[in-house]
């Protein structure tokens, strides 16, 4: 079914000053003197200087529309943002307004930094969101053991899902006349082109730092991460398929050994050199593929994303979220909705190649590539994008300590890889690792 057909056009919302409990919070938190009454300071991560005349665009025309307003655009390294950030909050000197993913943001959900939207923006306004992508900004903050909220720390802005690219002459040598669509049967092409070629079929990295796709796949193969109390859930028998299925993978010789050392660009490195027959990654990436290794794009098509027996297919989120020492945050909350509204969404989305998370905006979306007549490896790649949304969600599930989870379950998942411990020893001291944090 077309995705635009299960989303209801929504009318223009013109979204009111939010005044209220947050002017009498601001006035009790103790805040240095305001410096600029009508200044928002806007933080994104690694923008400039590609996106620069758009955002001068939509900050002049929100200053136009908001006469006492002003924003303050500051781009940030995307290796330097989590640092900056962390000094800026703990210093009460953090921006009014800061482009965050949910893992990270969530750490900080947690310690009560941001504010709590649910509680800021009206029903109607939140409901123009996908609703998915709405949860994927919520978590349960419990300042006692009896007294736990869910909150609302983020607006959602840009999505991107992955797709399988692929080097059709490659999986041609291997004698594959399909691209995988399950991890079965990427197990199965694995081996037919490490036989037929001596090539790799694809990367995964290993790396904790890196990453989140292993820990994606384990959800998709059927296995549940955490429990309603945070505790861990993934010492089950779809647990242990799981993790046999990498340590299978590895151990028959069918994963190249620097998945440990190596982070994702490694693998668009190798399928660029063609020496990997499918990369999953982004549809925003075919470009660099395009520019990096021309004739690797000429070999290569698009399929979607590979999943498990569950059918689940993953979602990468940006959000924006207000800092609670923000000195602006009815000003703040605004900048944010108008950024994150249909139409700057959509704008956004078609210039960078991401997917908006504004209702209305995927519609229009997916109807613009239904009437483009280009038809191309982009093309394709951005259509199977958009058309996944319908069935994707964040499978992480927010917590604090997410990053903290991943560790445990890379290193432990990697002992068992290299025959280290077995697959069960490797479940329980994972599960002990995290349940004693």
């Amino acid at each position: 079914m077309i995705i635009n057909r299960l989303f209801k056009q929504t009318k223009v919302f013109r979204y009111p000053l939010i005044v209220g409990s947050l002017t009498a919070m601001v006035l009790g938190c103790g805040q240095q003197p305001i410096a600029n009454e009508g200044q928002v300071e806007f933080w994104t991560m690694q923008l400039q200087p590609k996106f620069t005349p758009y955002f001068e665009g939509i900050n002049e025309s929100f200053e136009a529309a908001n006469e006492e307003a002003s924003i303050l655009w500051v781009d940030v390294p995307w290796d330097a943002m989590e640092s900056r950030i962390l000094t800026a909050v703990s210093a009460n000197n953090a921006p009014d307004v800061v482009n965050l993913n949910p893992d990270f943001a969530s750490q900080l959900a947690s310690r009560n930094a941001w504010l709590n939207l649910a509680e800021e923006i009206p029903e109607e306004v939140r409901g123009e969101y996908l609703s998915k992508i709405w949860e994927a900004n919520q978590i349960e903050i419990c300042p006692t053991e009896n007294d736990c909220t869910t909150s609302t720390f983020g607006i959602p802005w840009y999505l991107t899902t992955t797709v399988s690219v692929y080097n059709k002459d490659l999986l041609q040598q291997a004698g594959v006349e399909n691209p995988p669509t399950n991890f079965e049967e990427l197990a199965q092409v694995a081996q037919r082109v490490k036989d037929e070629t001596g090539k790799y079929a694809f990367f995964v990295t290993f790396v904790p730092t890196d990453s989140n796709e292993v820990l994606n796949s384990l959800v998709q193969m059927g296995v549940t991460l955490l429990d309603g109390e945070g505790k861990a859930a993934f010492n089950t028998p779809e647990g242990e398929r799981a993790f046999s299925y990498w340590v299978e993978m590895y151990q028959r010789g069918l994963l190249p050994p620097e998945v440990f050392t190596q982070g994702h660009r490694h693998g668009v490195e190798l399928y660029q050199a063609g020496e990997s027959a499918i990369l999953g990654t982004g549809a925003e990436f075919l470009n660099t593929i395009a520019t990096n290794a021309p004739t690797i794009y000429e070999q290569s098509a698009v399929a979607p994303q590979i999943t498990g027996e569950t059918g689940k297919r993953s979602v990468s989120v940006m959000n924006l979220v207000i800092p609670r020492s923000s000195r602006n945050p009815e000003k703040a909350i605004n900048y944010a909705l108008y950024v994150t509204n249909s139409e700057n969404q959509l704008n956004f989305a078609q210039e960078a190649n991401v997917l908006p998370s504004h209702t209305s905006a995927i519609a229009s979306y997916i109807e613009n590539l239904e009437q483009e007549s280009e038809q191309n490896t982009l093309f394709e790649a951005r259509k199977i994008s958009a058309m996944q949304l319908e069935s994707a969600e964040v499978l992480i599930p927010p917590s604090p300590n997410i990053n903290q989870l991943k560790r445990i379950v890379y290193e432990n998942l990697q002992s068992a890889m290299l025959g280290e411990k077995t697959v069960q020893q490797a479940l329980n001291d994972a599960q002990a690792e995290w349940d004693s944090m």
